[in-house]
């Protein structure tokens, strides 16, 4: 087994700082204090706040301008999809909206799977589905449900879904362990995700987006009892 990395202390300051700006002791739009200001009170050297600022500038929390200062980014009003993993983690709170998207979206992918798969990717669908009932262990099941998932928003020929779909899962990556309850019982898990995939290799939209809307109600309930 490798080692777990140990916390630098631009870690800490990164996890600080994002905390702070989530929990609004900085706003969105305001300035934060002078660098040398927000160091001491921080209790870290100016070059390790510099390192933390770059890091949430590329996630979307800050904005730097030279000679004016940094201020706190209106993530809601122009962030995007990238800062949910970040913002499930600091608050589960986020999963329920994540489940409504994932419900409408997911229940979309399928029908438009259902009309478009090919041949070479039904096929694909049935060997993944069979990989989630061979599996062996909640995660190892979960992940295969996931290709599942993957697959479905590949059949649907339009890539942006298959970017939406990573964004979904990647969205709850934070929280993943907490979530494997429906995946515990490889049998019950593919027989949840079975109607789904027959309706698709069918080619009945239908009766796929009704399949998925079940699938994804019935995951949906059993994750939040788990989290519960």
């Amino acid at each position: 087994m490798e080692p777990l990395p140990r916390e630098t202390i631009v870690d800490v300051l990164e996890s600080r700082l994002r905390e702070d700006i989530l929990t609004g002791r900085h706003p969105a739009g305001t300035y934060l204090p002078p660098e040398r200001s927000l160091a001491d009170g921080y209790g870290v050297t100016r070059t390790t706040l510099k390192h933390a600022f770059g890091r949430l500038v590329q996630a979307g929390l800050l904005e730097t301008r030279h000679g004016v200062g940094t201020r706190v980014r209106d993530y809601l009003r122009l962030g995007g999809a990238d800062l949910l993993p970040m913002l499930v983690r600091h608050s589960p709170d986020w999963l329920g909206e994540i489940f409504e998207v994932r419900r409408s979206i997911g229940a979309l992918i399928a029908e438009r799977a259902a009309a478009r798969a090919t041949d070479g990717q039904r096929a694909e669908l049935r060997g993944l589905l069979t990989a989630v009932s061979e599996a062996e262990g909640g995660d190892a099941v979960q992940l295969a449900d996931i290709e599942v998932h993957r697959a479905l928003a590949r059949a649907t020929g339009n890539r942006v879904y298959v970017l939406l779909t990573n964004t979904l899962f990647n969205a709850y990556l934070p929280v993943r362990a907490a979530l494997v309850r429906p995946f515990t019982d490889a049998a019950a898990a593919h027989g949840r995700l079975r109607p789904v995939v027959d309706a698709v290799v069918d080619g009945d939209e239908t009766g796929a987006r009704r399949a998925a809307e079940e699938y994804l109600t019935a995951t949906e309930r059993i994750m939040l009892e788990g989290l519960a």
